[in-house]
């Protein structure tokens, strides 16, 4: 992807401008030569997150993204339900299992303010993460055809 369609705001961080249906800009956080290497497609994606309702500052993307369905794999966006927010599955990398998933609890913030702390320290307890790590959760491969 060619660098100069984004405004380069530091050596790892480029910025997409708002423009036409866009609500916020879009962001991605990288080198040069990954912004070289990645597809015209995430920068197309990153603008379309942008024009999601409810988007908070702006649509990001990380170093590793390539184009997905609609949400580029490795975008990250912010997006306030009193606002007109959504969820969207194409947000959490279900093209190639990236790894990454999206679960809603119904807790409100309120909720989870207070204990915030003890969840995060449950969840890094419970939730597989990094190379050889270990969990009491497990997903599976199902055979084709069949459920977990």
């Amino acid at each position: 992807m060619d660098p100069h369609r984004f405004e380069r705001v530091s050596e790892h961080e480029w910025r997409l401008p708002a423009r036409g249906a866009m609500r916020v800009p879009g962001v991605i956080y990288a080198s040069e030569a990954l912004i070289r290497a990645m597809d015209d497609k995430v920068a197309q994606q990153l603008g379309n997150v942008a024009t999601l309702p409810g988007i908070v500052t702006a649509a990001c993307a990380m170093p590793d993204a390539h184009w997905g369905y609609g949400f580029p794999i490795g975008g990250v966006a912010a997006f306030d339900p009193e606002r007109g927010g959504v969820i969207s599955a194409g947000g959490v990398g279900f093209d190639i299992s990236c790894g990454v998933r999206l679960l809603h609890t119904g807790l409100s913030l309120d909720a989870v303010q207070a204990r915030k702390r003890e969840l995060a320290d449950a969840l890094y307890a419970a939730i597989p993460a990094g190379l050889g790590s270990t969990g009491a959760l497990r997903g599976c491969r199902p055979p084709r055809w069949t459920r977990c």
